[in-house]
């Protein structure tokens, strides 16, 4: 099997002409050279030169191989600085909630784009569930996804703090009878945190949904919920994106059951310059970065909010 070492005392003869000359560029000594270069005619069952008294030149599969061996060479170093440059560049792979990636991303993604010129971002969205299973197998370098992420050796930080808040249609009431569309639960699929959060809401009210009606958006849930189909959750910030919130009522939540966080979050220990330059856009006003701190192993967060008290949200 050829090694690159071997490609490369290979092109180094060939461009020098000869031994002598290769062995002074390599800083080897001649009859090192000489050796390794039988060995890989060898190994390939060719004559790699034509020999002319000390004088080389390329044979026919020689030059054959110095057009592979210039390939395999340059591709070999693309490589090596791909992996030790920390500069921000190339492609980042970017999932995100649907509410994160309407509301709170643009604004973000353009001070990014400004910043690091040389970042191509893809953007996918999806659940928080979906997001872990994407960042545990590699799918995607970093996630915008909201708390609790799904078990896992991740990092994270705090990207953004919401208020949450339950919507109905103007003239639905909360406390409506069986049969009303207060009984009725319009959500995202299994997997949303916000989800989660609604199912707790009715629980706690001794209230069981009669009719769960999932939907893939924010515009079809608060379409939905503005001709009075039923009961959502959502941040707050997320209304005033849409057009239909003049025919909404907003409920508000107990404290303590108001506000949830937007992690960023990675895979432990395969940050890259990429997701370390994400995350510095969310580091605290004095500097001190939050990105480095890892998840706990139980599932909680070990990062704080800053001059505030966490929240547990039901």
């Amino acid at each position: 099997m050829m090694e690159l070492s071997d490609l490369h005392i290979f092109r180094t003869v060939a461009r020098e002409g000869g031994i002598t000359h290769a062995a002074a560029k390599l800083n080897r000594v001649q009859s090192n050279v000489t050796t390794r270069i039988r060995q890989l005619e060898d190994k390939l069952g060719v004559d790699l030169f034509l020999r002319h008294g000390r004088r080389l030149t390329l044979s026919p599969a020689g030059d054959t191989l110095l057009a592979y061996a210039d390939r395999m060479l340059d591709l070999a170093a693309e490589a090596r600085n791909a992996v030790t440059d920390r500069v921000p560049r190339g492609t980042l792979r970017l999932g995100s909630m649907e509410s994160a990636a309407a509301v709170r991303l643009p604004d973000a993604l353009a001070e990014f784009g400004r910043r690091f010129p040389d970042v191509t971002i893809e953007l996918r969205t999806g659940n928080t569930l979906e997001l872990g299973n994407a960042l545990l197998a590699g799918e995607i370098d970093a996630a915008f996804a909201g708390e609790p992420l799904p078990d896992g050796p991740f990092c994270q930080l705090t990207a953004y703090v919401e208020d949450l808040v339950v919507v109905t249609g103007r003239n639905v009431p909360l406390d409506g009878p069986p049969g009303s569309p207060s009984r009725t639960m319009l959500a995202f699929e299994h997997g949303c945190a916000h989800r989660k959060r609604l199912e707790d809401w009715f629980a706690a009210r001794d209230i069981i949904p009669e009719r769960i009606v999932e939907m893939s958006s924010y515009h079809a849930i608060l379409g939905c919920v503005s001709v009075g189909m039923g009961v959502a959750l959502l941040p707050a910030a997320v209304l005033g994106t849409m057009p239909q919130s003049a025919a909404l009522q907003v409920h508000a939540l107990p404290e303590g059951r108001n506000r949830a966080r937007t992690l960023l979050a990675w895979r432990k220990g395969v940050t890259s310059p990429n997701v370390e330059a994400l995350a510095s856009l969310y580091e605290e006003p004095d500097g001190a970065p939050q990105h480095m701190m890892p998840r706990s192993s139980s599932g909680g967060s070990s990062i704080g909010l800053p001059g505030e008290q966490n929240h547990e949200v039901g």
